[in-house]
């Protein structure tokens, strides 16, 4: 990195939320999908005492990233440090840390910095890249810090559910059904209209017509990245219908001696003000949990019998020839 400057630049914001409430959502990265909208997967490859090493997914100008990180966590100074490995082209070096400051009880300061070099015969990516970073950070502060500032009902605005089923034929086909989302108008009752389009081999953006059970045809989107030698497909959505702020999930695919388990896990966070206006006035997250965890069971449970039966007509077949 000779001759190559290192450029840095800072954020921060003032969130009247303790300071370890702030902390325990940016170490909690296995979180960030559900309430960073550029997020859209982690995974955690390394794991020792206060060190870690993870692989993110992001949606960056458009296009879904991956990037691996390593983070040194430091819960009594409220800090974290961490290392892009490598760095995101065209940087040569890429790094930073979060602290947290405590003001009070209630109050605390959150700092995001970011250090990087890029060659030096490429100037205006310099630039770019601290124009991006720049863009990203000032609005993932922005977000935390409204998540932060509603700790007190955090917990009631997210929730989590599964749905699974047993399938008697090749866990290959079952998840073949899973990843060609684009053949399910037509087929899954409640897709009326799809647009995929893969900008590489396992990273799909879903533009999706949903009928809903009041009748009503409202458009989503999604990301999703396949992990097909695992049996695993992921999920964000990044397009959300009523009372959804985020939405997250996985398909699992877990042949066993007993055949195939498939499961739909999903993740949701409630949009609360959208409560009342939806399901009418004196209505509450209770019923807004109930009629979503109703709604988006009953998607996912008739994805999950299609891929049954495609899995099992399959074998029926080969068995008659």
């Amino acid at each position: 990195m000779a001759g190559e400057r290192v450029h840095r630049i800072a954020h921060e914001t003032e969130i009247a939320a303790p300071a370890g409430v702030v902390y325990g959502l940016i170490a909690d990265a296995g979180s960030w999908p559900l309430f960073l909208p550029p997020a859209v997967h982690v995974e955690l490859l390394d794991f020792e005492t206060h060190e870690e090493r993870i692989r993110a997914w992001a949606t960056v100008d458009g296009a879904v990233r991956c990037w691996i990180s390593r983070r040194v966590l430091d819960p009594e100074r409220r800090r974290i440090d961490f290392r892009y490995d490598p760095a995101p082209a065209p940087a040569r070096m890429m790094r930073g840390d979060w602290h947290v400051e405590e003001r009070g009880p209630h109050a605390c300061r959150l700092v995001l910095r970011h250090e990087y070099a890029v060659p030096a015969d490429l100037p205006g990516e310099a630039a770019r890249t601290g124009r991006v970073l720049a863009a990203a950070d000032a609005a993932v502060l922005e977000r935390l810090r409204e998540l932060a500032e509603r700790w007190t009902e955090l917990d009631r605005l997210v929730f989590s559910f599964q749905d699974e089923i047993r399938v008697k034929g090749p866990a290959e086909l079952v998840y073949d059904f899973l990843y060609r989302v684009g053949e399910w108008p037509g087929v899954v009752p409640h897709v009326v209209r799809t647009e995929l389009a893969e900008e590489e081999p396992g990273v799909q953006h879903v533009t999706m017509d949903v009928r809903g059970a009041d009748g009503v045809v409202r458009p989503t989107e999604s990301v999703r990245v396949c992990f097909p030698h695992a049996g695993r497909l992921v999920h964000k959505q990044t397009r959300t219908p009523p009372m959804v702020a985020a939405r997250t999930g996985e398909w699992q695919v877990v042949p066993d001696t007993r055949g195939v388990l498939v499961v739909c896990h999903q993740t949701v966070l409630v949009r609360a003000e959208e409560v009342e206006p939806v399901l009418g006035p004196g209505a509450g997250l209770p019923g807004a949990r109930r009629r979503l965890r109703t709604e988006l069971g009953r998607e996912a449970l008739d994805v999950l019998d299609l891929a049954r039966r495609h899995a099992e007509n399959a074998v029926e077949v080969i068995h008659l020839s």
